[in-house]
C-alpha cells in the first residue's frame, strides 16, 4: 500500500516566515547570554538542532519583533544559502525562548490531523531532500521560498499510524542521541585529564619535580609551530564534474559537529579531483582546525580525506603524538581565537602558530598520558561508528515506511 500525499499548501499546517522589519537585530544587538535564543545558520543541520554556538536577544528586543517564534513541537527549515535543514523544536530543547533568522521558515502543524514527529521524521528523508533539490532556485545563493515549498507533497497516512511511525523513527534517534551524550562525557574526560596533568602540573609523579618559573624540570616551552606540522588543504575547481562526487571525503568548515571524529562530509570528490588541488589525502588521526570565519573548530578525521584551503590540517612532531595534540590544542584554542586576525573576518594564518606558546612536556609523560587517553578516543571512534550505523539503518526505513511499504 502506499499512503495518500497532499501538498504542504493543501496539509493542515502553517508556514510560517520571521521577522524582516526594521526591528530585525543588528550585530551589536547579539548576546553571548540572554533571554531569547536567536537561531543562526549553524543551530540548524541536516540532523537537527546544533548549539555549539548561539546568540540571544535581550526580552526587549524580543518582545518588538512580530513574527518568527517559535511554541513547542513547531519544524525549522533552512530556507536560504543550506537549504532543507530541518530540527525539532521538542520538549529535550533546553530554551524556552526561540526565534528563526531569516533564512528559515517554521512549520506548526495541527497535531489532530498532522503529528509533528511524523512531518518531523519526513522532513528526513530522501524524498523530501529530493523535491527540495527540484525546487531550489538562485546559483550564488540557494533559496526555497514559500511560494515554491508549498508544492512540495508529503504522505498523509491516518494520525494512529503516524504516531506508530514516528515513535520507530524516534527509538533510533534516542539510541543515536544517548551515543552522542556518552561521546561528550568521554571527551569531557580526556579534557579533564589533560588539564589536571599539564595546566594544574598534577601529574603523575609531579610531587618530586622541581617547577621553576611555571616550567616542570624536564619540560621545554616552545610554540605551537615547533611541535606540530601546519599543513595546507586547496578545492579542486567546481566547473569541472569530473573532480566531484567521488569516494573521497572532502573536509570543509561546515563538516565540524559537537564530536571529536568527522567521518562524513558534505562534498565528495574523486581521485582526479585530489590530483588537481592542493589538498593532500591525509589519513585517520589527522587534525583539521578551521582558520577562517568561524575559526579554531577541531576535528579528528576518522578515515582518509582531503580538506580544503580555510583549514589546517596539523600533525605532530616528534614526540607529539595525535592524541596528545588534540587534546593539547582543546585546551589552548582559546589562545588561536583570540589572535585570529582579519579585517573582513577572523583569521588563523601560520604566523599565529608562532605565537601560540605550547609546554612541552616529557616524552614518557606524554607516552603515559596518551596510554589514558587511548582508551577513551578507542570508546569515542566505536561510539561514532556505532551511530553511523544506527543512522544507516534508520535512514533505509524511513523511506520505506513514508511509502507506505511497511506496516508497523
Amino acid at each position: 500500500m502506499s499512503w495518500e500525499c497532499v501538498s504542504l499548501d493543501e496539509a493542515p499546517l502553517e508556514i510560517l516566515d520571521g521577522d524582516r522589519g526594521k526591528n530585525y537585530p543588528k550585530q551589536n544587538e547579539f548576546f553571548s547570554q540572554e533571554h531569547c535564543l536567536f537561531l543562526s545558520a549553524t543551530n540548524v543541520t541536516k540532523t537537527g538542532f546544533d548549539f555549539q554556538e548561539c546568540q540571544f536577544i535581550t526580552e526587549q528586543k524580543d518582545e518588538k519583533l512580530r513574527k518568527g517564534k517559535l511554541k513547542r513541537n513547531d519544524i525549522v527549515i533552512t530556507t536560504r544559502g543550506t537549504i532543507g535543514n530541518v530540527a525539532h523544536y521538542s520538549d529535550n530543547v533546553i530554551f524556552d525562548h526561540v526565534r528563526i533568522n531569516s533564512g528559515m521558515v517554521i512549520i506548526r502543524t495541527d497535531n489532530n490531523e498532522l503529528y509533528a514527529p511524523f512531518l518531523y521524521a519526513y522532513f528526513r528523508s530522501s524524498s523530501f531532500f529530493k523535491q527540495v533539490n527540484q525546487l531550489r532556485s538562485g546559483v550564488a545563493q540557494p533559496q526555497l521560498p514559500i511560494r515554491d515549498m508549498k508544492l512540495i507533497e508529503i504522505p498523509l497516512p491516518k494520525i494512529d499510524e503516524q504516531k506508530r511511525i514516528a515513535e520507530l523513527i524516534s527509538n533510533y534517534d534516542e539510541l543515536i542521541e544517548n551515543n552522542r551524550r556518552r561521546i561528550q562525557l568521554l571527551e569531557e574526560s580526556a579534557r579533564l585529564l589533560y588539564k589536571e596533568w599539564f595546566v594544574h602540573l598534577r601529574f603523575p609523579g609531579h610531587e618530586h619535580v622541581k617547577i621553576t618559573d611555571g616550567v616542570p624540570e624536564g619540560w621545554e616551552m616552545q610554540t605551537a609551530y615547533d611541535v606540530m606540522d601546519v599543513l595546507s588543504g586547496g578545492t579542486p575547481k567546481t566547473k569541472i564534474a569530473e573532480y566531484w562526487d567521488g569516494d573521497i571525503p572532502f573536509f570543509t568548515p561546515k563538516d565540524t559537529t559537537d564530536c571529536a571524529f568527522t567521518y562524513s562530509t558534505e562534498k565528495m570528490i574523486t581521485e582526479q579531483g585530489l590530483s588537481k588541488c592542493n589538498s593532500r589525502l591525509y589519513p585517520k588521526y589527522t587534525i583539521f582546525i578551521t582558520a577562517r570565519g568561524t575559526v579554531g573548530k577541531l576535528s579528528f578525521a576518522q578515515r582518509p580525506m582531503a580538506m580544503n584551503q580555510s583549514c589546517y590540517a596539523l600533525v605532530g612532531k616528534k614526540d607529539f603524538n595525535q592524541k596528545f595534540l588534540y587534546c593539547s590544542l582543546k585546551a589552548s584554542i582559546e589562545q588561536f581565537k583570540s589572535r585570529a586576525s582579519g579585517a573582513v573576518f577572523d583569521a588563523i594564518v601560520v604566523d599565529t602558530f608562532k605565537r601560540i606558546p605550547f609546554l612541552k612536556p616529557t616524552p614518557m609523560l606524554i607516552t603515559q598520558f596518551t596510554d589514558s587517553a587511548k582508551v577513551i578516543f578507542d570508546q569515542v571512534d566505536k561510539l561514532s561508528y556505532m551511530n553511523r550505523k544506527l543512522a544507516q539503518a534508520r535512514d533505509i526505513l524511513l523511506p520505506r515506511l513514508m511509502n507506505g511499504e511497511l506496516i508497523v
